[in-house]
Protein backbone atom coordinates (compact mmCIF):
# COMPACT_ATOMS: atom_id res chain seq x y z
CA UNK A 1 0.00 0.00 0.00
CA UNK A 2 1.16 3.27 -1.05
CA UNK A 3 2.07 5.50 1.96
CA UNK A 4 0.55 9.06 0.92
CA UNK A 5 0.66 11.85 3.29
CA UNK A 6 -1.50 14.92 2.83
CA UNK A 7 0.04 18.50 4.37
CA UNK A 8 -2.68 20.88 4.52
CA UNK A 9 -2.92 24.55 4.91
CA UNK A 10 -3.63 28.16 3.38
CA UNK A 11 -0.16 28.83 2.61
CA UNK A 12 -0.52 32.51 2.28
CA UNK A 13 2.77 32.35 1.94
CA UNK A 14 4.22 28.49 1.47
CA UNK A 15 7.26 29.65 3.41
CA UNK A 16 10.82 28.04 3.67
CA UNK A 17 9.67 26.62 7.06
CA UNK A 18 6.53 24.70 4.40
CA UNK A 19 9.49 23.93 2.03
CA UNK A 20 11.54 22.54 4.56
CA UNK A 21 8.49 20.26 6.55
CA UNK A 22 8.00 18.45 3.15
CA UNK A 23 11.81 18.03 1.96
CA UNK A 24 11.53 16.29 5.28
CA UNK A 25 8.47 14.60 4.93
CA UNK A 26 9.18 13.11 1.75
CA UNK A 27 11.65 10.60 2.76
CA UNK A 28 9.12 8.64 4.28
CA UNK A 29 6.67 8.76 1.94
CA UNK A 30 5.73 7.35 -1.45
CA UNK A 31 3.91 10.43 -2.47
CA UNK A 32 2.93 13.96 -0.66
CA UNK A 33 0.15 16.13 -1.84
CA UNK A 34 0.14 19.59 -0.87
CA UNK A 35 -3.44 20.78 0.35
CA UNK A 36 -4.04 23.97 -0.36
CA UNK A 37 -7.65 24.60 1.58
CA UNK A 38 -9.41 27.57 0.38
CA UNK A 39 -12.15 28.99 2.79
CA UNK A 40 -14.27 31.34 1.30
CA UNK A 41 -14.86 33.35 5.01
CA UNK A 42 -11.78 34.06 4.70
CA UNK A 43 -10.02 36.78 2.23
CA UNK A 44 -6.32 36.07 1.34
CA UNK A 45 -3.41 38.13 0.58
CA UNK A 46 -1.82 36.34 -2.48
CA UNK A 47 -3.64 35.11 -5.01
CA UNK A 48 -4.80 31.45 -5.15
CA UNK A 49 -3.80 30.72 -8.81
CA UNK A 50 -0.11 32.10 -7.98
CA UNK A 51 0.06 30.17 -5.00
CA UNK A 52 -0.03 27.26 -6.86
CA UNK A 53 2.61 28.30 -9.41
CA UNK A 54 4.94 29.34 -6.65
CA UNK A 55 4.45 25.54 -4.54
CA UNK A 56 4.47 23.56 -7.92
CA UNK A 57 7.97 25.79 -8.92
CA UNK A 58 9.78 24.60 -5.27
CA UNK A 59 9.57 21.01 -6.00
CA UNK A 60 9.68 20.62 -10.08
CA UNK A 61 12.74 17.96 -9.60
CA UNK A 62 9.87 16.07 -6.83
CA UNK A 63 7.34 14.41 -9.12
CA UNK A 64 6.12 12.80 -6.18
CA UNK A 65 4.66 16.08 -4.45
CA UNK A 66 1.64 17.54 -5.72
CA UNK A 67 -0.33 20.65 -5.10
CA UNK A 68 -4.39 20.41 -4.82
CA UNK A 69 -6.95 22.55 -3.20
CA UNK A 70 -9.67 22.02 -1.78
CA UNK A 71 -13.06 22.97 0.19
CA UNK A 72 -13.86 20.52 2.83
CA UNK A 73 -12.92 18.87 5.71
CA UNK A 74 -9.20 18.18 5.39
CA UNK A 75 -10.00 14.35 6.44
CA UNK A 76 -12.60 14.67 3.57
CA UNK A 77 -9.58 15.69 1.51
CA UNK A 78 -7.66 12.91 2.44
CA UNK A 79 -10.00 10.24 1.82
CA UNK A 80 -10.91 11.71 -1.97
CA UNK A 81 -7.11 11.52 -3.03
CA UNK A 82 -6.26 8.51 -0.95
CA UNK A 83 -3.91 9.91 1.60
CA UNK A 84 -3.47 8.26 4.55
CA UNK A 85 -1.81 10.50 6.54
CA UNK A 86 -2.11 14.01 7.49
CA UNK A 87 1.14 15.97 7.44
CA UNK A 88 2.00 18.74 10.51
CA UNK A 89 5.32 20.54 11.47
CA UNK A 90 5.61 21.72 15.03
CA UNK A 91 7.26 25.30 15.77
CA UNK A 92 6.73 25.09 19.61
CA UNK A 93 4.75 23.58 22.31
CA UNK A 94 1.59 26.18 21.65
CA UNK A 95 1.66 24.32 17.96
CA UNK A 96 2.01 20.85 19.76
CA UNK A 97 -1.15 21.52 21.90
CA UNK A 98 -3.12 22.91 19.46
CA UNK A 99 -2.60 20.24 16.88
CA UNK A 100 -3.23 17.53 19.13
CA UNK A 101 -6.14 18.14 19.79
CA UNK A 102 -6.81 18.30 16.01
CA UNK A 103 -4.94 15.54 16.01
CA UNK A 104 -7.55 13.51 18.23
CA UNK A 105 -10.83 14.76 16.40
CA UNK A 106 -9.47 13.75 12.84
CA UNK A 107 -8.66 9.86 14.05
CA UNK A 108 -12.10 10.10 15.97
CA UNK A 109 -14.23 10.86 12.99
CA UNK A 110 -11.95 9.55 9.91
CA UNK A 111 -9.12 7.06 11.47
CA UNK A 112 -6.50 8.97 9.45
CA UNK A 113 -3.18 9.65 11.69
CA UNK A 114 -1.80 13.00 11.81
CA UNK A 115 2.47 12.60 11.57
CA UNK A 116 4.47 15.25 13.75
CA UNK A 117 7.77 16.88 12.66
CA UNK A 118 9.70 19.36 14.46
CA UNK A 119 10.50 22.48 12.04
CA UNK A 120 14.34 23.28 12.00
CA UNK A 121 15.39 25.62 14.20
CA UNK A 122 16.33 28.33 11.84
CA UNK A 123 12.32 28.18 10.65
CA UNK A 124 10.86 28.16 13.88
CA UNK A 125 10.50 31.82 14.09
CA UNK A 126 8.58 32.03 10.56
CA UNK A 127 5.27 32.93 10.74
CA UNK A 128 2.72 33.37 7.44
CA UNK A 129 1.01 36.23 9.53
CA UNK A 130 3.95 38.11 10.43
CA UNK A 131 5.65 37.69 6.76
CA UNK A 132 2.10 38.85 5.28
CA UNK A 133 2.62 42.04 8.06
CA UNK A 134 6.02 42.63 6.80
CA UNK A 135 4.85 42.43 2.88
CA UNK A 136 2.13 44.53 3.70
CA UNK A 137 4.20 47.27 4.73
CA UNK A 138 6.60 47.07 1.58
CA UNK A 139 9.15 44.52 3.60
CA UNK A 140 11.65 42.24 2.37
CA UNK A 141 10.02 39.05 2.65
CA UNK A 142 12.85 36.58 0.95
CA UNK A 143 14.59 35.18 3.88
CA UNK A 144 11.54 33.64 4.81
CA UNK A 145 10.04 32.67 1.38
CA UNK A 146 12.20 31.07 -2.01
CA UNK A 147 11.02 32.90 -4.98
CA UNK A 148 8.62 35.10 -3.57
CA UNK A 149 8.21 37.28 -6.67
CA UNK A 150 6.32 34.59 -7.72
CA UNK A 151 3.72 35.49 -5.54
CA UNK A 152 2.89 39.07 -6.82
Amino acid sequence: MKKIGLFPGSFDPFTKGHEAMVKKAITLFDEIIIGIGVNQQKSYMFDLEKRIKHIQSLFLDFPQIKVKTYQKLTVDFCKDCGANFIIRGLRDSKDFQFEKSIAHMNIEISGIETVFFLTEQKYSAINSTIIREIYKNNGPIDAFVTNPHLLV
